[in-house]
């Protein structure tokens, strides 16, 4: 992402790519923690609505750290919505929808985003029309690796709290106790660029999945 041009050397690109960048995360993290909010309030639980996270305004859930992430690797993460289990009706199932409801509002909204570049496509091919089809790629790749990394079973990441909610609790406890070296791991995989694969191949089944959608009405 934007390190890897700032890396090139290319100074040029590389703002390109930060005046893209910056509205998509703000975009894509903002939707990802107003889907686990809204998640919850679904489902009787009303500690998000409260805290005022069930909002898409990015002041009310942006990380500094997470964000720095998001713009430099294409991953990154947003501060946690507060969810109070004891409101679910099923505790276990509760807690796992609202966990899972962010990366899958990501997915669908990397879907739109694709579905809109290809819209944007088909019209007349003039400066405006090129920048917004460059932003639209950016929210859908923002979108998938915000997804994606948060399936990522590793504490506190979404993809953890779903193994919790189904896991028995010895189970979840011996994760824990072995979280330095999952951790180390998924160092592991960011170093050999295992993780950028995955994302990557995500990324091409949702644009094929637009291409087809759009294509039903053409």
């Amino acid at each position: 992402m934007l390190l890897r041009t700032l890396l090139s050397g290319d100074l040029r690109s590389a703002l390109i790519m930060l005046a893209l960048s910056l509205p998509a995360i703000v975009l894509c993290l903002s939707v990802h923690e107003a889907a686990h909010g809204g998640a919850a309030y679904l489902l009787g639980d009303r500690t998000a609505r409260d805290s005022g996270r069930m909002t898409l305004s990015p002041l009310a859930h942006i990380d500094p750290v997470g964000f720095l992430c998001l713009l430099l690797f294409g991953f990154g993460w947003a501060r946690p919505v507060p969810v109070n289990i004891s409101n679910f009706k099923n505790r276990r199932s509760g807690m796992a929808i609202t966990a899972l409801a962010g990366p899958a509002a990501n997915f669908v909204t990397a879907f739109f985003a694709y579905c809109l570049y290809f819209l944007v496509g088909m019209v007349d091919g003039s400066v405006f029309m090129q920048v917004l089809g460059q932003f639209l790629l950016t929210v859908a790749s923002m979108s998938v690796g915000l997804g994606v990394f948060n399936l990522i079973p590793i504490h506190p990441l979404d993809g953890s709290r779903v193994l919790d909610a189904y896991l028995p609790f010895s189970w979840s406890l011996k994760i824990q106790k072995y979280q330095p070296v999952i951790l180390l791991v998924f160092i592991l995989a960011l170093w050999r660029g295992w993780l950028d694969i995955l994302m990557s191949r995500v990324g091409v089944v949702i644009f094929r999945w637009a291409a087809r959608f759009i294509g039903l009405f053409l």
